[in-house]
C-alpha cells in the first residue's frame, strides 16, 4: 500500500465500489424501462410481447436483483450523507456500514415472498 494515499482496501472501499456498481445497474434498468415503455407508441403488439417476457421466473430473479441494488444504493446513500454531514460520521462510518448491510439483509429476506412468489408458483404450481 503506497504511503500517503487514502486507499486501504477495507469496508469503505468495497462500499464505494458497491455504490457505484448498484448505481450503474439502476441506470441500466431505467434506460431499458424507458425503451420498453416507448415501444407502446411504436407497436402495441410488440409491447405486449415484451411485457409477457417479464412474467418469467428468470425475470423475477432479475427483479429481485433490482430490488437488492436499489435498497443497497439507497441505504448506503443515507450512510454517505451521514458521513459527509455529521461531524462524527467519519469516526462511525464502519459501524454505519455494517448497520446498512444488516438492514439490507433483513429487507431482502422480507422481499423474497413478494418478489419471487410469482416465479415460485410458475415453476412449482399452486
Amino acid at each position: 500500500m503506497p504511503a500517503g494515499t487514502l486507499y486501504r482496501g477495507r469496508e469503505g472501499m468495497w462500499s464505494w465500489v458497491a455504490h457505484r456498481v448498484t448505481g450503474v445497474l439502476i441506470f441500466f434498468f431505467l434506460f431499458v424501462h424507458v425503451l420498453d415503455t416507448a415501444l407502446v407508441r411504436v407497436s402495441p403488439e410488440a409491447y405486449d410481447d415484451v411485457v409477457a417476457t417479464y412474467k418469467t421466473p428468470i425475470v423475477a430473479l432479475l427483479e429481485y436483483g433490482l430490488v437488492a441494488a436499489i435498497l443497497f444504493h439507497a441505504l448506503n446513500g443515507l450512510r454517505v450523507i451521514a458521513v459527509d454531514f455529521w461531524s462524527k460520521g467519519p469516526r462511525y462510518q464502519k459501524q454505519m456500514l455494517w448497520s446498512v448491510v444488516s438492514v439490507w439483509i433483513l429487507l431482502m429476506i422480507g422481499a423474497v415472498y413478494p418478489v419471487l412468489n410469482h416465479a415460485y408458483l410458475e415453476l412449482f404450481g399452486k
